[in-house]
C-alpha cells in the first residue's frame, strides 16, 4: 500500500492542528461553538516564525520550514517585507485550495543591536537538526515519486511533527526579557522555536447561519467569553479582513540564576480571516494573498510586555 504526498501533507497538517488545539483553548472553544452550530472549521493559513541567522545544523530563516514543505507540494507565491519590524516573509500555497496557506516569516537578526544579535546567536548556534537521516531520505523520495509505502509515510509524519517545537536549548530568562524590549518577535522565537505561531479560521467556509461574516463571528466569540482583538483589520467589503483572539499564555521553561524556572509568556492566538472577491485575468475569484499593513498589526498579538 502506498500513500501520496497529498495524504502525507494532510496527515501532518492534522497533527499540527491537534498539537495547537492542545495549547490554545480559544481555538478549541471556537471549534466547539462552530460545530455545535452546524458549521465547519476550515483553516485559511498557518503561520511560522524563524531567525535568519546560523542555527546550528538546522537551515536558517524561512528555509527552516521551506525545505520540508517543498517536498509536500507547497510552492512559494508572494514575498513580503516588514522593514520597521526587521522581518521578511513568504506565503506558500498547495495545489489543493482546501489545504491552508502557509505564512513563514523570518527576523533579520543582523539588523538588531549588536548585543541582541550576540544573545540570539549564542542561544541558537548549537541547534541540532531534529529530523532523522531516514526522514531526510523519505522527503527526497516523496518529492521525486509523489508517494511512499504506507508504513514509511506514517513514520515520516511522526518525525516531521516533532520538528515543530523549540530545537535549541532553554534560553536564559534575562536574555528573553532584554530581547523582548527590542523585538517581541525575537523573544517569542527564542521560547517557542519552530512551533506553529497561529492557525487561522477561514470565515468564508465557516457556514454558521448566525455568524455569516467576520464581524458577527467576532461578536459571537466575545459574547461566548473568548477575549478578542478590539478592532478588525480591513474595511467591510475589502479583499481581506482579519481579527484574532488574544494570545494564550503558558508557563515556559527558562534558565535563571539557580537553574531552570518557570515564566509566564504568550504562546499563540487564533486568527480569523474573511476573504473578498477580486478580478484576475478576467475571472472573479477570492483573494488569496496577504496585506502587509494588516499582517504587521497581527504580529503584535503575541506581545507580552510593553515594547
Amino acid at each position: 500500500m502506498k500513500v501520496t504526498a497529498k495524504e502525507i501533507t494532510g496527515a501532518l497538517l492534522s497533527r499540527l492542528w491537534t498539537m495547537y488545539l492542545e495549547r490554545v483553548s480559544y481555538a478549541r472553544e471556537y471549534q466547539r461553538l462552530v460545530l455545535k452550530k452546524g458549521g465547519q472549521v476550515v483553516n485559511d493559513h498557518i503561520a511560522f516564525r524563524t531567525f535568519n541567522t546560523h542555527t546550528g545544523e538546522q537551515p536558517e530563516g524561512i528555509r527552516a520550514i521551506k525545505h520540508i514543505i517543498s517536498s509536500l507540494e507547497y510552492f512559494p507565491v508572494e514575498k513580503y517585507d516588514f522593514k520597521k519590524k526587521k522581518l521578511k516573509a513568504v506565503h506558500f500555497e498547495h495545489p489543493d485550495p482546501m489545504f491552508p496557506k502557509l505564512f513563514i516569516s523570518q527576523l533579520e537578526v543582523d539588523q538588531l543591536p549588536e548585543w541582541a544579535q550576540l544573545v540570539i546567536k549564542r542561544t541558537v548556534k548549537d541547534t541540532p537538526y531534529l529530523l532523522s537521516d531516514e526522514s531526510i531520505g523519505l522527503l527526497s523520495m516523496l518529492k521525486e515519486k509523489g508517494e511512499l509505502p504506507r508504513v514509511a509515510g506514517e513514520a515520516l509524519v511522526n518525525d516531521l511533527a516533532q520538528y515543530f517545537r523549540r530545537p535549541w536549548n532553554v534560553p536564559h530568562k534575562d536574555d528573553v526579557l532584554k530581547i523582548n524590549d527590542v523585538s517581541q518577535y525575537a523573544a517569542w522565537v527564542l521560547l517557542h522555536g519552530n512551533a506553529v505561531n497561529h492557525f487561522t479560521a477561514f470565515i468564508n467556509l465557516q457556514n454558521v447561519k448566525e455568524w455569516p461574516d467576520l464581524a458577527s463571528t467576532c461578536r459571537g466569540l466575545a459574547e461566548a467569553g473568548i477575549p478578542m482583538k478590539e478592532a478588525l483589520e480591513g474595511e467591510k467589503g475589502s479583499k481581506l479582513r482579519q481579527s484574532a483572539t488574544l494570545a494564550v499564555k503558558e508557563e515556559v521553561d527558562v534558565k535563571g540564576d539557580d537553574g531552570l524556572e518557570k515564566m509566564s509568556w504568550t504562546y499563540a492566538y487564533y486568527e480569523l480571516a474573511e476573504r473578498g472577491l477580486i478580478v484576475e485575468n478576467g475571472e472573479e475569484k477570492l483573494f488569496t494573498g496577504f496585506l502587509g499593513e494588516q499582517a504587521k498589526h497581527l504580529f503584535d498579538m503575541t506581545r507580552t510586555r510593553d515594547n
